[in-house]
């Protein structure tokens, strides 16, 4: 039993196999859901408490969408994302901070490098610092701001829970998940972060996924569907599951979490328990396919995905029997 219980009831996700032996197991809480919300895959517990991470981000577009965020396209995906600190990502920020008459100095997210570990090479060999800009969140921070200054709120304390803007994206995550938030912690771009339930993760993807266009719910489906590059990057498994599956909107998050929808409302979310990203592709595809989702690209996003250590993941999803 752990301190927030995420480890009760969990169950094996996947297997690490080398030369035909397992030599590790990956545990945790795997939900993938049909378009009606009926559980088609169930490992560990779809009520469990657990924080989403990253994984949120799509919800709280949503949330400043409503709240007057006027983006679209590339950055309003630029917005959900957990960006790889790219050229282009950077430069998207700045051009999402400009419409807001705003500046990188308003960015009040931990300093980071690029997640990409290619651009962060390069930036420790030119010896350049962390940066607000750099780091993975601050497309949100700067929608976060830009939505501030759209609704007329102050922007210094936009951070903190009890502002404005932080009580309407609370509001949103549980109005879409139907699940209350229980805890309120601070992630690592220094944002909070609200708590919330796979099951209820699963209904609020779902509910975005399959929503009309002209919605706030079917704007940030459209935009995130349309641009997977900006809600992640090059050589991400986001990138690579969402151009393998026409019209699949997906998210990442810390610690293990990934989510993804399809356009019919049929949701994956997953936790891994010990907060690998190892198993998170194999395990993610398996659960696709459980849902009906077929095409051979799937593999290969895997495959791709997957280190090149000698071992393969085996997930422990089956696909569900015929008939």
């Amino acid at each position: 039993m752990t301190a927030g219980g995420v480890a009760v009831h969990a169950e094996p996700l996947a297997h690490v196999v080398r030369n035909g032996v397992v030599e590790s197991v990956h545990h945790g809480h795997l939900l993938a859901a049909d378009a009606d919300g009926v559980a088609v895959v169930a490992l560990g517990d779809p009520d469990v408490t657990f924080f989403p991470r990253s994984s949120l981000k799509p919800l709280q577009a949503v949330g400043m969408l409503r709240a007057g965020l006027d983006l679209s396209d590339e950055l309003l995906a630029l917005a959900a994302a957990s960006h790889s600190g790219e050229s282009a990502h950077l430069q998207g920020v700045v051009r999402m901070l400009a419409g807001a008459g705003l500046v990188e100095d308003d960015l009040r997210n931990t300093p980071g490098l690029p997640l990409d570990p290619d651009v962060a090479a390069r930036w420790r060999v030119e010896n350049r610092p962390r940066t607000h800009l750099a780091q993975n969140c601050s497309g949100k921070h700067g929608a976060m701001l830009a939505t501030c200054v759209a609704a007329g709120w102050d922007i210094a304390g936009y951070r903190d829970p009890s502002h404005p803007l932080q009580r309407a994206l609370a509001a949103t995550v549980v109005e879409l998940t139907g699940v209350p938030v229980a805890h309120v912690a601070v992630d690592g771009c220094g944002a909070p972060l609200f708590s919330s339930t796979p099951a209820g993760l699963a209904r609020a993807l779902g509910r975005i996924a399959a929503a009309p266009a002209g919605t706030a719910e079917g704007t940030v489906a459209a935009a995130m569907r349309a641009h997977p590059w900006w809600v992640a990057g090059t050589r991400r498994t986001v990138t690579r599951l969402c151009a393998a599956v026409p019209g699949l909107m997906a998210k990442d998050g810390a610690e293990g979490v990934f989510v993804a929808a399809l356009p019919d409302g049929r949701a994956v979310v997953l936790k891994v328990l010990d907060g690998s990203a190892r198993p998170v592709a194999a395990v993610v595809v398996a659960a696709l396919r459980a849902l009906g989702v077929d095409t051979p690209a799937l593999d290969a996003a895997a495959v791709d995905a997957a280190p090149a250590t000698g071992s393969r993941v085996e997930p422990v999803v089956r696909l569900p029997a015929a008939g």
